[in-house]
């Protein structure tokens, strides 16, 4: 019975309910030692008796072993691991030490651990509890986590639980607090003196476990202690009561944690302590001893138990553990006690922790290679071993997303490299690393959003070396510079052209195609034949070609980054490559927006948030807000476009500039004419996409405040660069900005000659029509105010819509009612990637593989959209019009 905990169980019982009703849900279990968490949970077991439970638990000793803790969780259900899509299979395999395969994305794991927990809830509701959550190693967290977040129409319930100060970005959080004094009484119960009694109430502060613990060792008298350091006094004087050689297995024990008896006794036999030894501690009831196993009663006995260990002793207890673990799979675990058993520096267990890391790396336990290079670089006996391993930890922890982890190594790598005297390895390896170190602060400062050092870190870290590993590096400076500045633009660009890469270097198409985009001379190359040369030589599609789409929408070749954006999204998305989709969903949907698509917009941007919010990009999630405030901004809807642009700058400067944009056209589309000059003409005209991109928008602001000439600098700008593109829709826009500067009947008419973007083309139907009705030309006016109301109906561009509707009653027409939205408009984005995945014949699985989500969830949503799109099964989907 539990006392005091009918909320927290109410909590619980919700959970289970939602879980046999089909939905899923996830929840974090925080607080102290010994408040009781563990209590909840087997509460929530028994409760649970209608469900399938899975149980594990987060071992402190494990911590940098990488998925130890998914391991002991998942290693019950594993044998229906056949039943992933065969790349998520292979990752889980992999990540359990189970296949060799080339590191991938650390998160793919999570995606198969989604997947496994969605096919065992094929056979009815699922109860997963994890304890100890704080011990988890981070990448089996990092998975846990992200499946959590997406779990959604599985029945799944997830319960974690841990101490502070451990959180779970995206769960639910289920805060354990004291008994009150009620509930303290009754647990304490009676059968002690009245003096121990206060003395027991006063000190545990409602703390289940040392209400439990602390009669038998409450003295008459002495000073306080913090709770911990209490209930771990009172496991340590029972411990102290048993025999010396029962305290010494449990010495051996406390240091091993995992509760393999087997290496336990073998380790403990070199002390002379054998299995009969444990008999004492077993009967006190503080180990729990079964097949092959032994648990202590609580974490905080172990804790207990390990602290109270002397130095001397403890060190030679993980050497004995070490000798113990002599198998082949055991090999990680043996480097970690040999590490604890050393007194100084050894270079043979840190070439030992060298390859666990190299192992961790190569199963994207990104996080646990970091500490094992850390580790290793402290006992190292050369410098120059020291420094290069520091690296390799600042590398990867770069890889695991712990950006300040990171940055902190790579300072000590930096360090630890000035102090070198040249003798190890020679300059040119020094000059490697430096540049290594170089781009890990780099790659750390621009996640998180500080784009000028970014810019400058790289610049600097190119100078170090040459080749692929400088063109990388320059490449990844011009992305920041281009949220900079013109100059930094300039300069780099001009870093990028005075490389001398060989012809059939695969970056050798990428950089010449950039170099002359920015430098504006000539025919623009075509990005589509520059990447097929590119693949042709051998480019990494998601890696390499990434940064030339963002140069493509700057030589305004829409069409083509539509396409090549949509390739790199589906090569990563087969490769597993999760971390890399931000980036490439961000420049699908600027594409997408360009051309007039804005639900496919709004689909591919909504994606990129939700992953770069999970992988830790905050530079990505601040554009991709940016760009749905704008999205937001042509629907009218202030409200959500001024919160997605507070959420952007929130995420750092990087969207800046389409947040400037999305404002501007939310106050134009509504008629605050002189905010939206205000907003738009310090940032138009600029190179950046957008702010090139904004100016037909500053032109008609100007326009209609009778200021035209506060346009006419950004629109000269303008004009040169739609000439430089040779695209139709640009010219479209020129020839609309004219129109509007000049007066000019005649440049409205040439403009909608030309076949632009719906959205665009639309604004200028509207635009010629204004200009028609007030030269009395209402007749005229009416078809192109029709045209305009139908496509921003369409699009649901609402203040534009408003705006054609009072217009045409102004010739005298009356405006046809506004049509009920289509059918694609009643979907949610996911709804809308999903039906159109089904439609092409793909199953639940294999959408579920795609979108990073599990095969129920997508089943889930089908149910839901096929209502909205008034079809009654899968089969009819491929008869809708399912494109914008």
């Amino acid at each position: 019975m539990l006392h005091g905990r009918a909320a927290e169980q109410a909590v619980i019982d919700r959970l289970l309910a939602d879980s046999r009703a089909g939905r899923s849900g996830a929840l974090l279990v925080r607080g102290e030692p010994g408040i009781g968490k563990t209590a909840l949970l087997d509460y929530a077991a028994a409760a649970a008796e209608d469900l399938r439970v899975i149980r594990g638990t987060g071992v402190e000793s494990e911590a940098e072993l990488p998925f130890a803790g998914l391991h002991l969780l998942l290693r019950p259900v594993f044998d229906r691991v056949g039943a992933l899509p065969e790349q998520q299979e292979r990752a889980l395999r992999a990540a359990f030490g189970l296949a060799s395969v080339a590191s991938g994305d650390r998160l793919l794991v999570g995606l198969a651990v989604l997947s496994l927990l969605s096919e065992l809830a094929e056979d009815g509701p699922l109860l997963v509890l994890v304890d100890d959550a704080q011990w988890l190693d981070r990448a089996s967290t990092d998975a846990l986590l992200f499946a959590a977040r997406r779990l959604d129409a599985e029945g799944v319930a997830l319960i974690l639980a841990a101490r502070e100060p451990f959180t779970a970005p995206g769960m639910a959080e289920l805060p354990v607090r004291g008994l009150d004094a009620t509930a303290a009484a009754a647990l304490l119960g009676g059968g002690i003196s009245p003096v121990v009694r206060y003395r027991v109430l006063a000190e545990a502060q409602g703390n289940p476990l040392a209400l439990i613990e602390l009669p038998a060792a409450a003295p008459a008298d002495g000073t306080a202690l913090p709770l911990t350091s209490r209930v771990q006094d009172a496991f340590l004087g029972q411990v102290r009561q048993l025999p010396e050689a029962t305290q010494g297995l449990l010495a051996v024990a406390a240091a091993e944690d995992t509760g393999d008896l087997g290496v336990v006794l073998r380790a403990a036999a070199g002390f002379g302590d054998f299995l009969e030894d444990l008999h004492p501690a077993e009967s006190a009831g503080l180990v729990r001893v079964g097949e092959g196993t032994m648990t202590f009663r609580h974490p905080l006995v172990r804790a207990a138990v390990y602290q109270g260990i002397p130095p001397s002793l403890r060190l030679a207890v993980h050497k004995a553990l070490a000798a113990a673990l002599d198998g082949p799979d055991d090999a990680d675990r043996r480097a970690w006690h040999l590490a604890m058993a050393a007194t100084g520096p050894d270079e043979e267990v840190a070439a030992e922790l060298e390859r666990t890391a190299a192992r961790a790396s190569g199963r994207s336990g990104y996080a646990a290679a970091a500490s094992a290079y850390e580790r290793a670089a402290r006992l190292s006996t050369r410098p120059g071993s020291q420094a290069r391993r520091l690296t390799m930890a600042a590398e990867t922890a770069a890889w695991a997303g712990e950006l300040d982890r990171a940055g902190t190594l790579a300072d000590k790598g930096g360090r630890r490299l000035a102090a070198l005297t040249g003798e190890e390895g020679g300059e040119a390896g020094e000059a490697v690393l430096r540049a290594r170190l170089t781009h890990v602060r780099a790659t750390a400062d621009f996640l998180r959003g500080s784009l000028h050092a970014a810019h400058e870190a790289l610049l600097d870290g190119a100078a170090m070396v040459d080749g692929a590993r400088a063109a990388r590096m320059l490449m990844q400076a011009l992305h920041a510079a281009w949220y900079i500045g013109a100059p930094e633009l300039d300069r780099t660009g001009a870093r990028l052209g005075a490389l001398d890469l060989p012809g059939d270097d695969p970056l050798a198409p990428v950089i010449g195609f950039v170099t002359a985009v920015l430098s504006r001379r000539g025919t623009p190359p075509s990005l589509a034949e520059m990447v097929a040369e590119a693949r042709r030589a051998g480019a990494d599609g998601p890696r390499d070609l990434v940064q030339a789409c963002g140069v493509g929408l700057a030589a305004g070749q829409d069409g083509e980054v539509r396409e090549t954006a949509a390739s790199l999204v589906a090569e990563a998305r087969s490769l597993g490559n999760i971390g890399a989709l931000p980036t490439l969903l961000f420049f699908l949907a600027e594409s997408e927006l360009f051309q007039g698509r804005h639900r496919d917009a709004l689909a591919a941007a909504t994606e990129s948030l939700r992953i770069a919010r999970d992988t830790g990009q905050r530079q990505w999630a601040s554009q991709m807000n940016s760009l749905l405030a704008y999205l937001a901004a042509v629907e009218g809807d202030d409200g959500r476009c001024h919160r997605l642009v507070d959420e952007s700058l929130a995420d750092g400067a990087a969207g800046t500039r389409w947040a400037v944009w999305a404002l501007g056209v939310l106050d134009l589309g509504h008629g605050r004419v002189e905010a939206a000059l205000s907003r738009l003409e310090p940032v138009a005209g600029g190179h950046h996409v957008s702010e090139t991109r904004c100016v037909p928008d500053l032109v008609e602001a100007a326009v209609r405040l009778g200021v035209p000439e506060r346009a006419a600098g950004a629109f000269a700008r303008y004009r040169e660069w739609a000439g430089y593109t040779r695209q139709p829709w640009a010219e479209a826009l020129v020839l609309r900005c004219r129109a509007l500067l000049e007066d000019s009947e005649e440049h409205f008419a040439a403009a909608l000659k030309i076949d632009g973007r719906p959205f665009e083309r639309a604004r200028t139907e509207l635009l010629y029509g204004e200009w028609l009705r007030r030269t009395r030309r209402k007749a005229d006016a009416r078809a192109h105010l029709r045209a305009a109301l139908e496509t921003f109906e369409r699009l649901e561009a609402a203040p534009w819509a408003d705006r054609a509707r009072v217009e045409l009653s102004a010739t005298g027409s009356a405006a046809p009612a506004a049509p009920a939205p289509g059918p694609l408009a009643r979907l949610t984005p996911q709804e809308l990637q999903i039906v159109r995945l089904a439609a092409q014949g793909l199953s639940n699985r294999d959408i579920a593989a795609q979108l990073f989500l599990s095969p129920r969830t997508v089943g889930h949503h089908l149910y839901k959209a096929y209502p909205k799109l008034g079809v009654a099964s899968r089969g009819e989907l491929g008869m809708l019009p399912l494109s914008d």
